[in-house]
Order: structure tokens, then sequence, then C-alpha cells
């Protein structure tokens, strides 16, 4: 297992290398001009030509992607053009609000996803199922800045037992509609998953097996419905955790939280090209390690799972 891992850390090396190289052409033919955003079109030609010298603005695309790997491989993701801070201590400032925001998320979809999961499988066809599945689409297909503004609207704004938005602090009470926002939609997959999964175990024959020997129903579902269930929820459990952290732009730019998210709609705007190759990088580091997770995870859950050291 641990040769397993070291292995599968030593690959976070060519992902994040192709990761930088595709952010950084995409960011390189489409943010436009840097400079000229921070000085506007009015802007002194002599300065603007100035300052894209000092920051190695007027070399060609291969020489500055050299020069950002040679920082990088120094630990060094760059400052912040507009705001001269050097990148790594901006993320490292928001990324608790966006953790915070996206575990609170999560588990509020983990524990309403598997309960509703659980339940539409105990009662197939059932009118519980039919709800459970109707809910589940409409959480899935709900676009999340419309659900946030929703919120806003019937929670904060008419009853008025939510704040609108910021982070206060890191009250309770500022993270409950931005967490079901974010959540609503990894709810919707999980609840699935969980239910498909399920009721696919609920048909083999061991179960069968189990409950010809007179087990009680509670003690089949958990001992081994669930237990063998679990593998394809936890791979969506892991994926999901990613996309939370990931898909958090958007609920944090709604709801004013902040997380690295809002930061980075922030430097796409502004052009602040450093900072969001610096998120991108956070965001690739965090799904590469979700997967490792999910893939640790497999072993605990089914002990017939062995990674062969010469695999």
């Amino acid at each position: 297992m641990l040769y397993f891992i070291v292995r599968r850390l030593f690959t976070l090396l060519p992902v994040l290398f192709g990761v930088t190289l595709v952010i950084f052409f995409l960011s390189y033919i489409s943010l436009g001009d840097p400079v000229r955003a921070m000085m506007g079109q009015r802007g002194d030609p002599e300065v603007i030509a100035q300052i894209r010298q000092d920051y190695g603005l007027d070399l060609p695309f291969y020489q500055q992607y050299t020069r950002y790997i040679g920082k990088l491989l120094q630990g060094d993701l760059g400052r912040s053009y507009r705001l001269q801070r050097r990148v790594s201590e901006m993320i490292t400032e928001r990324l608790p609000a966006t953790l915070r925001l996206a575990t609170a998320a999560m588990l509020l979809a983990v524990v309403f996803g598997c309960t509703a999961g659980i339940l539409a499988a105990l009662r197939p066809s059932s009118w519980i199922d039919h709800l459970v599945m109707v809910f589940s689409l409409f959480g899935i297909s709900t676009p999340v800045f419309w659900s946030g503004m929703m919120l806003i609207l019937l929670f904060a704004s008419q009853l008025r037992w939510f704040p609108i938005s910021g982070y206060g602090g890191g009250g309770l009470w500022h993270l409950i509609l931005p967490a079901i926002t974010l959540g609503a939609l990894q709810t919707g997959y999980i609840a699935r998953m969980t239910r498909s999964s399920l009721l696919d175990v609920m048909r083999q024959d061991y179960m069968q097996t189990a409950r010809a020997k007179g087990l009680r129903e509670q003690i089949i579902i958990c001992k081994h419905g669930l237990k063998n269930a679990a593998i394809p929820v936890v791979t969506v459990m892991g994926i999901s955790f990613a996309d939370l952290l990931t898909g958090a732009p958007l609920t944090e730019t709604i709801f004013a939280w902040p997380g690295i998210g809002r930061m980075m709609v922030s430097a796409v705007g502004n052009r602040d090209f450093p900072v969001v190759m610096g998120c991108t990088l956070v965001f690739a580091l965090v799904y590469v390690i979700a997967n490792l997770v999910v893939d640790v995870l497999y072993t605990i859950l089914d002990p017939r799972i062995r990674y062969d050291q010469k695999a």
C-alpha cells in the first residue's frame, strides 16, 4: 500500500505539468493584456511597455512558460499583478474559508443523499422512491446561481432567517445558505448512486441466502448491503468533494464568501494571471488527492482489493 501511495504521489508531477501547460496557454491567448487592464486604455505607452518588460510579458510564450516553471519548482507561485502580493500567501489566507464551505456542503450532501438513497432503495417504485428521484433530479439540474439567489430571496430577504451574504467572522448562520446551495447538486448525485448501488446489492444471491438463514432485515441491510454498496458511493463522494472545491466560485461570488473561488473570478476579470494559475494548480492538486484517498478507502471497504507492489 505504501508503495502504491508513493507511486501515485509521483504521478502528480506530470499531471500538474500538463495542467500548467494547458492553463498557461489558454490564459496567454484569452485573458488579454494584464498591464493594459491595470493601466486602462489611456495609460502611457512608455510606462506600459516598461511594466511589460519588468514582468517579462514582452517575451515569447515559451520563454514566459519556462520562467514560470522555474519559479514553480522553487515553490514560488509568483506575485499578483494587481495587489503586488505573493500568490501563495493569498491562497493560504483564502483556502480555509473555501475548505469550510466545501466541508459543510459535503456533510449535507452525504447525510441527506445517503439517507434519501437508502430509503428509496428499501421502497422501490413507492411514493418515497419517486419523491427522492424527483428531488434528486431537481438538485442536479438546478443551476447554482439560480438556487443561490432564490435561497437569498426567500430565507434572507423575505423571512430574514439568515444573513444575505458575507463570512460573518465564520459564524454558522452565514454558512448555512451557501452550504445548501453548493451541496444540492452533489446531494442529488449521491442519492441516486446510493439507491442504484443498494438495489443492485439487494438482488445478489448472498443477500437472499442471509434472508433464508433468518437474519433480521436491519442486520442484512446494515452488515451486508450497505458495506458492499459503499464502493461506488465512496467514488462519487470523493469526486464530489473535489467538485465542491472547484465549483465554489459561483457560490462564493453570490454570497460574497471570501474563498479561493471568488478570488479566482476576480483575478480573471482583472487579468491577474499569476493568481489564476495558482488557484488552478490548487484545484488540480485537490482532484488528484481526492482520487488517491478514494483508492485507499477501497482497500478498507473491500479486503479483496489489494494493490500489488509490482503492478
